[in-house]
């Protein structure tokens, strides 16, 4: 092997660019070239890569979101747009492309894996939904960036006797909500896992306030059939029910922005050059993620067909902690 290719695909994610960075110094210590692919799955169809030496992502670490981009790229779910891809690779002269992603990133990969081409992926999502890593690149910052909104909330929420109800990303998995509510001590959390009564809910606030709270929080993650907006929008009638005023946060994109934590930088770091060793000895057609503190390998065929399942015993954790 002499040549490899690193692409970023998907939603950005806080430590995409230590990952890059990883890749790239590794790569070079073995005395191979590398390829940067510009906005992903759509720079790969089009041809768009150039090499990348150590200098090039020096000063990058520290950064959030991807220097090489990311795009969507409808063309790339097509055979004949991932012909277009393995020409361009074949062009190029690369003998293994890295892909650095969440769930339909590493579909991607192991489609062109499929294709006889090798491909080592890298688990990176702020959702934590993949398959193959319990903790993925981006989790841990986007979780501190929710959970310091959460404790603004709080004081302005307490000066006024009000209910937050904040939104935080994750797309179809609770994972962020459970956990930033648990960690910011929120009254009630709501998840895309467990639909959610918003009378239940409407009991639980105005039991809160008849205890003597000052505020109440609750938060919601975007992919629950009652997401912030519509909570909102079902309480306009029934506020004085609860007991406190209700306002609707929407942290939104604002999760994805930041830089990157220790954490983070340190598992991009280790996923990223664990991505070249295995190419190295020869592996392919692989995942690298973290289970129980390893750096571990799992099957594309398992990552592009699996879910990981979000363990709700913490959203029993989450109600007896509210009272």
């Amino acid at each position: 092997m002499k040549r490899i290719a690193v692409l970023t695909s998907g939603g950005d994610a806080p430590g995409m660019n230590a990952a890059i960075r990883a890749v790239v110094r590794c790569a070079v210590d073995l005395g191979w070239e590398a390829y940067g692919v510009r906005h992903g799955y759509e720079g790969l169809v089009n041809g768009l890569m150039a090499p990348m030496g150590a200098r090039d992502v020096s000063g990058i670490i520290q950064l959030g979101g991807t220097v090489l981009g990311s795009a969507r790229c409808p063309e790339f779910k097509t055979e004949a747009g991932r012909l277009k891809a393995l020409r361009a690779l074949n062009q190029n002269r690369v003998d293994a492309l890295v892909v650095i992603g969440g769930n339909g990133s590493q579909t991607g990969a192991y489609a062109l894996s499929e294709m006889g081409f090798p491909v080592m992926g890298v688990a990176s999502t702020i959702d934590n939904d993949l398959y193959g890593s319990e903790m993925t690149i981006g989790v841990d910052t986007a979780l501190n960036i929710a959970l310091e909104a959460i404790d603004r909330l709080k004081v302005t929420a307490s000066s006024h006797q009000r209910a937050f109800l904040v939104e935080v990303m994750g797309r179809n998995c609770g994972y962020i909500a459970l956990v930033a509510g648990i960690a910011g001590g929120a009254e009630y959390v709501v998840i895309p896992e467990v639909e959610t009564d918003p009378e239940a809910l409407a009991k639980e606030l105005r039991a809160a306030y008849e205890r003597g709270k000052s505020h109440a929080m609750v938060v919601v993650a975007e992919g629950a059939k009652y997401n912030a907006e519509a909570l909102a929008h079902y309480f306009q009638q029934h506020r004085e029910r609860l007991g406190f005023d209700l306002r609707a946060t929407i942290l939104g994109h604002v999760q994805r922005g930041g830089a990157p934590g220790a954490f983070d930088r340190f598992l991009a770091t280790r996923l990223g050059a664990a991505a070249v060793e295995r190419l190295a000895n020869g592996e392919s057609g692989m995942l690298v993620g973290q289970i129980k503190g390893e750096i571990t390998a799992t099957p594309l065929a398992d990552v592009a067909t699996k879910k990981r399942e979000l363990d709700l015993r913490l959203l029993e954790l989450a109600r007896v902690l509210a009272k």
